[in-house]
């Protein structure tokens, strides 16, 4: 097996070689975290992931959820700098920063790219790395485990059903709410038509997805956070690029690919978070298919936002999880 030190050298000569510090993109937030540095690793021909980096000690990566980026977890990486972490947030491709090629959503090439990024950077230890995953990037953060088990340490998933892998949603809870929290699983995949509803209404859309029905402290995503998702979302091909990981991930193909990983295991230990008013236990019943070291943590009252609805109680579990 390939040291990693040839890992790095062989994906630097393939890719490019990272640039571990760079300006911040124009009109990017995220000044108010101490020392914090952007950087872009090349991860695939023509695909550079954008990253945040900040703190210094033990890595962890963080990998955001849709339709967010990075500053999704502006709450929680000086939490974990405080813990003496150094903490990697990045941008998965046609999220954020990153680039946006036409193609590529695929939760494989995902995960490869999660890869890819962890070995240019150096990141996998003896024992593997960290990773703490959110809604799609759960979807990455769980394939990325499964594909490449030896990367990781330990994984924290939080708030998300993974298509094809997570069992159906159940219940008692109201027709309505069930539609205002699935609805889009279903318009994200018609081909088109979402590009055309949501061009030039990208606030309209956005203000949606950050209101009441997804979070329960609609507080949570001030007008900084809301406006700094709206510059990202914008760009030229980034809703098409959100759109696109939900038309792979329920094609044909896709369905063939979870299934396939429906019949593997993760080795590592899974701590699952949901929100009270999201999705639950519904990562745990998903994780528990996998491993036999599943932690979960319900929490009362949270939406489906939790790093930034309930940052201190987030990071107080994850604590709690790698501490057991």
């Amino acid at each position: 097996m390939a040291s990693q030190s040839d890992l790095t050298s062989e994906y630097a000569k393939r890719y490019g070689a990272p640039t571990p510090s760079s300006p911040a993109p124009k009109g990017s937030r995220g000044s108010q975290i101490n020392g914090l540095r952007h950087g872009l690793v090349p991860v695939d021909e023509g695909v550079r992931l954008h990253y945040v980096v900040a703190g210094e000690g033990e890595p962890v990566v963080l990998i955001p959820g849709w339709p967010q980026s990075w500053y999704a977890w502006r709450h929680v990486i000086p939490l974990l700098v405080e813990q003496g972490r150094k903490v990697y947030a990045i941008d998965p491709r046609g999220f954020g920063d990153s680039d946006m090629p036409s193609e590529g959503y695929d939760m494989a090439t995902t995960a490869r790219d999660v890869h890819v990024f962890l070995h240019q950077l150096g990141l996998v230890g003896p024992e593997g790395v960290d990773i703490v995953s959110h809604d799609v990037g759960t979807w990455i953060g769980f394939t990325h485990a499964i594909e490449y088990p030896e990367d990781v340490k330990r994984l924290v998933a939080s708030d998300a059903h993974i298509p094809g892998i997570s069992p159906l949603p159940v219940g008692d809870y109201p027709a309505m709410e069930g539609v205002n929290r699935q609805w889009h699983f279903y318009f994200n995949r018609l081909d088109g038509l979402p590009e055309a509803l949501i061009h030039g209404r990208e606030r309209e859309f956005l203000g949606w997805f950050f209101g009441p029905a997804k979070l329960a402290r609609t507080w949570a995503i001030d007008h900084d956070a809301f406006e700094e998702y709206l510059r990202v979302f914008s760009k030229t091909g980034a809703a098409r690029a959100g759109l696109m990981y939900y038309r792979e991930i329920f094609s044909p193909a896709g369905r063939a690919a979870s299934l396939d990983r429906s019949k593997k295991r993760l080795p590592m230990p899974v701590l699952t978070l949901g929100g009270g008013y999201a999705d639950r236990d519904n990562l745990f019943n998903t994780m528990q298919q996998f491993s036999d070291s599943v932690t979960n943590h319900i929490f009362e009252g949270i939406g489906h936002h939790i790093p930034e609805e309930a940052p201190e109680e987030f990071v107080e579990q994850i604590l709690k999880f790698w501490a057991a």
